[in-house]
């Protein structure tokens, strides 16, 4: 299937960039929006992103803007790729330029405060005309970029909006998998941020090969337990939305949250972490609100609770993984093996 009406994508950072550039080398006219006019024209002028994806040639049918109205003039498809905080104004500035039926696709992986909406949540309230999806996998911006083979999900309960996806952005080196699991898909690319968290920390302290994969599998175990109890389908998290994406995250010193554990591994304070990587990392808002949403569900996070106590109040490493190896031990894989 051939595109002809154009494509905008909402957010000039480095995921934004790279599939807006995947869309556009298919032959199909891209506007990448973004808040400031003078990177834009930069972009355009340059043919390349350089803060973001340096060294990244861009398709002359990729152009930047910072015009909303012109970015969303007579498009179909729509990517949201502004970080989490900045999407329910950003949605509330789209709606009214929206028509019934045009199609909204997350690539943001986060949670918001206040409400703990997830993206799809927001773009479904904010822009009740609109179809929505999700973009979610292993999908490193930089890796995608080199044309590095990588396997991506879009999950959206409307079976359409998924075809139209995958065959958009289907190319030799990028293959998109389809779920109608959109709540388990999220929350797969928002969990696995705490447990990167975890991963820096351990690989700072130099734990053995048995610890990583005790950390990794229990981690992906605290993910889709909580993910069942708000309603997805633990079923997903064997796919590249939940293991898959956990494993990319939590192997990959390119990760922002894999650094904040590194640093807080090294003795640095959370302050200190987040001051060497010059942004908070997703991982640490995630890593609150997830830990207060268990307790109020009465979801069991043994993790979620002990990396709460070494980020947040200072405990000692060593004391709380002691403390964390005398807990309850459930079951190995929870759903082929009822707990009482």
């Amino acid at each position: 299937m051939t595109e002809t009406a154009p494509v905008a994508v909402l957010g000039g950072g480095s995921f934004g960039t790279v599939i807006a550039n995947m869309v556009a080398e298919k032959g199909v006219e891209t506007r990448l929006w973004m808040r400031n006019a003078e990177a834009a024209e930069k972009i355009n002028a340059d043919r390349e992103n350089v803060r973001y994806v340096p060294g990244y040639a861009l398709s002359e049918n990729l152009h930047a803007t910072s015009d909303l109205e012109a970015a969303l003039e007579g498009v179909e498809i729509v990517f949201v790729s502004v970080p989490s905080s900045a999407v329910r104004g950003l949605m509330q500035r789209v709606s009214p330029l929206l028509k019934p039926g045009q199609m909204l696709i997350s690539t943001t992986k986060g949670i918001e405060a206040g409400s703990f909406s997830l993206m799809s949540e927001i773009l479904a309230v904010e822009v009740p005309q609109a179809r929505v999806g999700v973009l979610s996998g292993p999908n490193l911006a930089k890796e995608v970029a080199r044309r590095e083979l990588t396997g991506t999900v879009i999950a959206s309960e409307d079976e359409e909006l998924r075809d139209r996806i995958q065959a958009l952005l289907h190319s030799p080196y990028f293959r998109v998998y389809a779920s109608s699991d959109t709540y388990g898909v999220e929350l797969g690319g928002t969990l696995k941020n705490i447990y990167a968290i975890a991963a820096g920390l351990s690989a700072a302290f130099g734990m053995g090969e048995n610890t990583k994969s005790m950390l990794m599998t229990r981690s992906l175990a605290e993910m889709s337990r909580f993910a069942v109890s708000m309603g997805a389908n633990p079923l997903t998290f064997l796919g590249l939305a939940g293991v898959g994406d956990l494993i990319v995250t939590c192997m990959s010193p390119l990760s922002r949250n894999y650094r904040v554990g590194y640093a807080l591994g090294e003795g640095k304070t959370l302050a200190e972490a987040v001051e060497a990587l010059g942004e908070v990392a997703e991982g640490v808002n995630t890593l609150k609100l997830v830990r207060e949403k268990a307790a109020e569900k009465d979801v069991y996070m043994p993790l979620v609770d002990g990396l709460y106590q070494v980020v947040f109040e200072g405990a000692p490493i060593s004391e709380v993984a002691r403390r964390m190896m005398m807990n309850e031990q459930p079951s190995d894989v929870e759903f082929v093996l009822p707990r009482d």
